[in-house]
């Protein structure tokens, strides 16, 4: 099983920070959500070249899962 890690999408938005869409993922890896929302800023700032007029980002979990089913633990 591989190990849980976050990483961090860059989005492209519409004027109004609306209709937003997944422009990029960063290649880094991060161990925590709180290292993953450190990073915010200083990834935004050096994904300016995404052809939006606004860019957000967002962090999530990506690599294995483990998910408890009536008792039960369930890889997910």
């Amino acid at each position: 099983m591989e190990p849980l890690f976050y990483v961090m999408a860059i989005m492209g938005c519409a004027d109004g920070n609306v209709q937003c869409t997944e422009a990029r993922i960063v290649p880094t890896h991060y161990t925590s959500m709180a290292q993953c929302r450190a990073a915010l800023t200083d990834q935004l700032a050096r994904n300016t070249d995404v052809p939006y007029p606004m860019i957000g980002a967002a962090c999530r979990t990506a690599g294995a899962q483990i998910a408890k089913v009536e008792g039960k633990a369930k890889r997910s």
